[in-house]
């Protein structure tokens, strides 16, 4: 059962936002000290990525892990009341996050999702999100771009 009455509940929900959480905030800091550069939320990019790294053509997603279903984390746990709801809306959040992978996946994006959970690690991120840049292909030249300077 809940301990807030619906009107107290209503009110904190309203505040979670969706960008410059703490965890984003935290990856954002991680990245910058590690001499990465990036630019935020692209929203011309399938599920407006947290961060992007244009130059690797990397996307990274920083993923709550009640909002966005973690397998296996104790904060994935489901709410107790109005279940069929939350149900319904948390599925519908990975189906959303899946499709947004697949999308930039297909345009020839390397993704990273980062947790929730994992941000108390500030190493392990760091290593995930070099390891991901690593990974990503170098950008094709562009047509009408000469090779080899002028």
């Amino acid at each position: 059962m809940d301990r807030m009455t619906t009107e107290q509940r209503s009110r904190v929900m309203s505040r979670v936002r969706g960008r410059d959480t703490a965890p984003e905030m935290t990856v954002r800091r991680i990245a910058h000290a590690l001499g990465l550069r990036f630019r935020l939320h692209r929203r011309d990019l399938p599920g407006t990525p947290d961060l992007v790294f244009p130059k690797s053509r990397t996307a990274v997603f920083v993923h709550g892990c009640f909002w966005h279903r973690h397998p296996g984390c104790s904060r994935a746990s489901m709410p107790q009341t109005r279940i069929e709801f939350w149900r319904s809306k948390l599925a519908g959040n990975v189906v959303r996050d899946r499709a947004a992978s697949a999308a930039l996946k297909k345009a020839g994006w390397k993704v990273a999702v980062v947790w929730e959970c994992e941000v108390k690690n500030p190493d392990k991120v760091g290593k995930r999100l070099l390891d991901a840049i690593k990974r990503a292909r170098p950008r094709a030249p562009r047509e009408g771009r000469r090779e080899g300077g002028c």
